[in-house]
Parts: structure tokens; C-alpha cells; sequence
């Protein structure tokens, strides 16, 4: 829901110059009802384009109705009367390469089609050309977020790798109680059978002591 926007520079003898690269990303069409959706409306301008006034026009057309205007940006913001009043907000960059809206607090009734406008003039020395665009985006309002199914795999891996460490770590405290045992019950043999020995033969078992 967002422009991905990515800032390299270029060495040059006399000066450093360091441009934008602007990304044209398709926006969401499924939103929740009593959530923000943000519509997302980016067209992006090259470097010889910079120079421009722009001018922004949202549409709304409900199913089988027609389009009626919105918003519109020229030089500020303006919303028109409409089932949408008092719930838009403007989130558009100020280079004016992203023109997205949000709609707050969707509703059901708020399913429809969008479309975004764009049309620039551009100043040039010798000419003022013209340059327009349109976005549609296709909105379905829905009472409740459906669950990811990346997000579901994701939880089935965590559940899964966590009773494997549980198990693996049972087994490891199994093996290491049991060498213990073995181990103290090996010392307690020797013990045992060095205490039976005859006393007479613990002092045979004794080293010789060379004079």
C-alpha cells in the first residue's frame, strides 16, 4: 500500500546529483468494514518531468450507478458533497507522483469502483503539453479480515518446530539422566567391590616402593 522509493547518487567532476526512482505500485481492493483503506494512486514523472502542475480527480461508481466525484486536487484540496463526506483524507507525496486518498471508516456501502485522474501540464520552454492517466481500483468491503494463508502456514511451522525442540530437549535430558546413572552406578560397583576385597589382599595391591 505504499511507493517503494529508492535514493541513489551519481559522482560527477564538477557535482553530486541524486534522483528518486518512483515505482507505480497496484493498490489493495479488499478492505474492512469500520477499518481506514488507503487508495493507492501513484504515477510516476521522469526526471525531464519534473517541472509540472498537476491536477488530481477521485471517482466513485457504485454497481450499476455512475461515476460521481469525490475529491479533487487544484493547488489545495477540495471534497465534494457525497456518501464519502467527512471521511477522506488526502495522502498524496509532495512531488505530486503519488496522489493516493484514504477512505476512513469503510463501510459496506463503500463497495464500488474508484477511479483516480491524473492530468499534468507540463513547462517547457517552447511548449506546454498535457499528460493525463487514470488508475481504476476495484474495492470490495468485507465484515471481517480474512486470515492469511501465508501467515496460517507460518503458525503451523511455529507450532510444529516448537514441539520438535520440546521433544528433542525431553530426549536430551532422557539420554543425560540416564549416562549419569550409569556413570554414579559404575562408580558405586567399583566402590562395592574394593571394600570387599580381604584387607591382606588391599596390601598386596599395593606398589612396591623401590629402595
Amino acid at each position: 500500500q505504499f511507493c517503494l522509493t529508492r535514493l541513489f547518487c551519481c559522482s560527477f567532476s564538477l557535482a553530486d546529483f541524486c534522483s528518486a526512482v518512483c515505482v507505480e505500485v497496484p493498490s489493495e481492493t479488499e478492505a474492512v468494514q469500520g477499518k481506514d483503506m488507503k487508495l493507492l494512486c501513484i504515477s510516476c514523472m521522469k526526471r525531464e518531468e519534473v517541472t509540472a502542475s498537476t491536477v488530481v480527480e477521485w471517482f466513485y461508481r457504485p454497481e450499476g450507478g455512475k461515476d460521481e466525484p469525490i475529491y479533487e486536487y487544484r493547488n489545495k484540496n477540495h471534497e465534494f458533497p457525497s456518501r464519502f463526506s467527512g471521511r477522506l483524507q488526502w495522502n498524496g507525496s509532495k512531488d505530486m507522483q503519488d496522489v493516493s486518498i484514504t477512505v476512513l471508516n469503510v463501510t459496506l456501502n463503500d463497495s464500488g469502483i474508484y477511479t483516480c485522474n491524473i492530468t499534468r501540464e507540463f513547462e517547457f520552454e517552447i511548449h506546454r503539453p498535457l499528460f493525463t492517466s487514470s488508475r481504476l481500483i476495484h474495492l470490495t468491503v468485507v465484515e471481517e479480515a480474512g486470515e492469511d494463508f501465508t501467515s496460517v502456514i507460518s503458525e503451523i511451522m511455529m507450532y510444529i518446530l516448537l514441539v520438535f525442540l520440546t521433544l528433542w530437549l525431553l530426549i536430551e535430558m532422557v539420554y543425560c539422566y540416564r549416562k549419569v546413572s550409569k556413570a554414579e552406578e559404575a562408580a558405586q560397583e567399583n566402590a562395592t567391590d574394593y571394600l570387599a576385597i580381604p584387607s591382606e589382599n588391599k596390601e598386596n595391591c599395593a606398589v612396591p616402593v623401590e629402595e
